[in-house]
């Protein structure tokens, strides 16, 4: 009885699966067809991942191959973990994780907090004017080009006629060799990324400030709570989970530093100090045409990030937190 009972129920559970998977082709084709403009206003962003992000991804093959732009991909010859084994065997490579590391790991520590700081801050401000003002002049430096950063620094710093050297010159202090000293290059890098991108940085910060209930802060002037009582009790655990997200973010592109400011502040006297692993991929991919080597040491770039942001990810969620997966 009880077989005849399990075999009745499978049919009936069998002969009810088709008309779930129609009405929930049904239910997906409505959502579609009520928020197409949502999606329309989607879809380039989508396009943009799949087509420059995603497709070109199948390219890395060629990190385990002796690429010839002649024989193509499927015809290259195939040599495993070669490149991968001479990179790590090269002395150079100690060198450049260093630089990489030193360089991320400053701009972690003192560029990461500034657009939390500068956004609370900025939060604080009635003057809704003032504000925009301020806002405004911060978010400036993000539109200007590392070229343009780059030429601002030589005017201001070099040693023969920088503005910052005159004016020491002419307070009797003598001249202070800032482009080309080792001791300050890495400050300078951090400086400047600092002065770029700090105002942009605010942008997701202030938005997740406004996400702060405010009856919490009602709350706490009633418990005698001052501005920066408040601030730190209750705006900073409010957009706590939106630091974490950053900063697991941040992680994923620890071996970055970024081609463009590296390669434009690099002098033959503090190349010891400013050649990472973007400007050795430069040298090896683009002026030598070694594809395969280059794209090994790309491929070891991401895996370091990709590990980062998943153990990055599980620890925020022991702590309680959503993480971004």
């Amino acid at each position: 009885m009880m077989e005849v009972e399990g075999m009745n129920m499978r049919i009936q559970t069998s002969a009810l699966q088709p008309s779930v998977t129609k009405s929930k082709h049904h239910a997906l084709a409505s959502r579609l067809k009520r928020d197409k403009y949502l999606y329309m206003l989607v879809l380039p962003g989508v396009l943009f991942f799949l087509l420059f992000k995603y497709v070109p991804m199948w390219g890395i093959i060629i990190a385990f191959q002796e690429y010839s732009p002649y024989a193509g991909v499927w015809k290259s010859e195939w040599v495993g973990l070669e490149h991968f084994i001479r990179f790590f065997s090269n002395p150079d490579f100690i060198l450049l994780f260093r630089n990489t590391m030193v360089i991320s790991l400053l701009n972690l520590v003192f560029f990461f907090p500034l657009p939390i700081v500068l956004s609370m801050l900025l939060n604080e401000v009635n003057n809704q004017f003032f504000k925009k003002v301020i806002q405004s002049v911060v978010y400036l430096p993000h539109f200007l080009s590392w070229v343009i950063i780059a030429g601002i620094s030589f005017l201001l710093l070099s040693q023969s006629s920088g503005i910052v050297n005159m004016m020491m010159v002419s307070v009797g202090l003598s001249k202070y060799d800032f482009l080309t000293n080792t001791d300050t290059i890495w400050g300078l890098l951090v400086a400047q990324n600092i002065w770029k991108e700090t105002g942009w940085g605010t942008i997701i910060i202030l938005a997740a400030i406004t996400g702060v209930d405010t009856q919490l802060y009602e709350a706490a002037k009633m418990d005698g709570a001052n501005r920066w009582l408040q601030a730190w009790h209750v705006t900073l655990p409010g957009i706590r989970s939106v630091i974490l997200i950053l900063l697991i973010l941040r992680l994923g592109h620890i071996m970055d530093v970024g081609f463009e400011q590296v390669f434009l502040m690099n002098n033959g006297a503090v190349a010891q100090y400013t050649d990472v692993f973007e400007t050795y991929v430069y040298r090896n991919g683009i002026q030598s045409g070694q594809f395969s080597y280059s794209t090994a040491v790309g491929l070891f770039k991401s895996l370091v990030g990709l590990i980062l942001v998943v153990v990055a990810n599980k620890m925020a969620k022991r702590i309680g937190e959503e993480g971004i997966y």
